[in-house]
C-alpha cells in the first residue's frame, strides 16, 4: 500500500484545530466567545465591496496574469509610496492566494532542499511547518520577555551560517515590533552575512503607537509579504502580495503561473478600491485599541500579569504558567467550562509554548469584555481551591 509523503507529516495549525472544537461547541447550542483566530469580525471595507459588486455584473473574471492586475499593482506601489515614502516598481509586485502562498512562493524561490533558515520562537507556526515541507531545515531562535520577543543579533550570530531569516513586525502571536533601528539592524545583517530576509508586514497599518517601518527602507533586495486580510478586513478573499528582489523576480512570476496561475480575479477588482477605504479601516484600529485595553486590564484583574508588550497586531500573548496546568489542558477548559475560545501556545513555541497563551482581540468589544469577566471569576475560584 503506497503512503502519504514524509513531507505530508508536517504538524497540525493548533488554532484552527481549537476553532474546530469551538464550532462543535456552537454546534451543541454554546454561545462561544472567539478570542481565538486572528481575523476582523469587520467585513471588506464598502468600496471593496461595492467595486466587487460591480464586478460580478460587467466583469467576466477571467485569469490575470501570475503577476495580478496592473491596476492594482500600481495602486499597491503608491501606497509604498505614501506609507513609507518608498519606491516600489510595480513590476516588482505579484499577487498571490493570500499571503500564505507568497510564503510558498518565497520559500521556493529563494531555498533549496537542505538551507538553514532561521525562525524566531514564538512565532507563526506555518513559516516552519511550510519549510519543513519544502525540505528546508528550520533553526529556531528562542525569544524572550527581556527581547521583546524579537530576535537579536547576537542570537543570529550564534547560529553560524544561515541562508535565510524569517520574521514579522507586528508579531503574531506577541504583537511585538521593530522599531527602525531594530529594522535596520536585521536587513543591514542579513545582507552583510548573505541572508535571504523574508519579512512578514501583514500587520501592518494595525499598530498602537508608531507605525511599523517596511524592511524596503533600509534593504530593496528583502523579500516582502504584506496581505489585505488583516488591516484590510479582507481574509476571505485570499489576497496577499509579495514584493520581489529583482533577482528573484522571473522565478517567482514562473512559480505563480504553474501553482497558482492567478490570484482570484474578483479579490484583486476589489482590492483596487481598497486604497479609497482608510477612513473605515481607522475606525477598526481604534476599536482594536479599544479591545486591547480591555483583554490586558482583564487579564491583569484575573492574575495573568506577564504579558508582552502588544505594540501591534490583534494579540496578548501571556504566560499561564502560575495556573498550574499546560497551555492547552487551559484553553480545554476555558472552553469547555467558561465557553471561551483562546488559542495554547503550543502552536506557536514548540518548547515553551506550554507556559503561554494567545488571547486574540479582533473581535467585538462586548466580547472581549465578558470573556475577561469570566475568566476574572474562574481564576479568582481556581486560586481559592490552590
Amino acid at each position: 500500500m503506497r503512503t502519504p509523503a514524509t513531507r505530508a507529516s508536517i504538524s497540525p495549525f493548533y488554532v484552527m484545530e481549537v476553532m474546530r472544537a469551538a464550532e462543535e461547541r456552537e454546534n451543541a447550542g454554546v454561545e462561544v466567545l472567539h478570542l481565538e483566530v486572528g481575523q476582523p469580525s469587520t467585513p471588506a471595507p464598502a468600496g471593496v465591496l461595492a467595486a466587487a459588486h460591480s464586478a460580478l455584473d460587467d466583469d467576466a473574471l477571467g485569469y490575470t496574469t501570475a503577476a495580478g492586475l496592473e491596476s492594482l499593482r500600481v495602486r499597491v506601489a503608491q501606497h509604498y509610496k505614501h506609507w513609507y515614502d518608498v519606491s516600489v516598481s510595480p513590476a516588482s509586485l505579484m499577487f498571490t492566494v493570500g499571503a500564505s502562498g507568497a510564503f510558498v512562493a518565497a520559500f521556493l524561490a529563494a531555498f533549496e532542499p537542505g538551507d538553514r533558515v532561521a525562525v524566531p520562537s514564538p512565532g507563526y507556526p506555518c513559516y516552519r511547518n511550510a519549510l519543513a515541507a519544502l525540505g528546508v531545515e528550520v533553526v529556531d531562535v528562542p525569544t524572550s520577555m527581556q527581547t521583546r520577543f524579537q530576535p537579536t543579533i547576537d542570537q543570529l550570530e550564534a547560529l553560524g551560517d544561515l541562508d535565510g531569516l524569517v520574521l514579522s513586525s507586528p508579531s503574531n502571536p506577541t504583537g511585538t515590533m521593530l522599531d527602525a533601528l531594530g529594522m535596520e539592524e536585521i536587513t543591514t545583517w542579513c545582507r552583510n552575512n548573505d541572508v535571504w530576509f523574508v519579512s512578514d508586514e501583514i500587520y501592518h497599518g494595525i499598530t498602537y503607537a508608531d507605525p511599523a517601518p517596511t524592511a524596503l527602507q533600509f534593504d530593496q533586495d528583502a523579500i516582502v509579504v504584506n496581505s489585505f486580510s488583516k488591516y484590510f478586513s479582507m481574509t476571505g478573499w485570499r489576497l496577499g502580495w509579495i514584493v520581489m528582489p529583482e533577482v528573484l523576480s522571473v522565478p517567482l512570476t514562473r512559480i505563480g503561473q504553474n501553482f497558482t496561475i492567478a490570484a482570484p480575479t474578483l479579490s484583486q477588482l476589489g482590492a483596487v478600491a481598497a486604497f479609497d477605504c482608510h477612513d473605515e479601516l481607522q475606525g477598526h484600529i481604534v476599536r482594536y485599541s479599544e479591545n486591547r485595553s480591555v483583554i490586558i486590564d482583564g487579564l491583569r484583574a484575573a492574575g495573568i500579569t506577564e504579558l508582552a508588550p502588544a505594540d501591534g497586531a490583534f494579540y496578548i500573548w501571556a504566560n499561564v504558567s502560575h495556573l498550574g496546568a499546560d497551555s492547552q489542558e487551559l484553553c480545554a477548559r476555558w472552553l469547555d467550562e467558561l465557553a471561551i475560545a483562546a488559542t495554547p501556545g503550543v502552536d506557536f513555541d514548540p518548547t515553551n509554548g506550554h507556559r503561554f497563551v494567545r488571547f486574540s482581540f479582533a473581535g467585538l468589544t462586548k466580547d472581549c469584555t465578558e470573556a475577561m469577566a469570566r475568566l476574572k471569576e474562574w481564576t479568582e475560584s481556581a486560586t481559592r481551591k490552590l
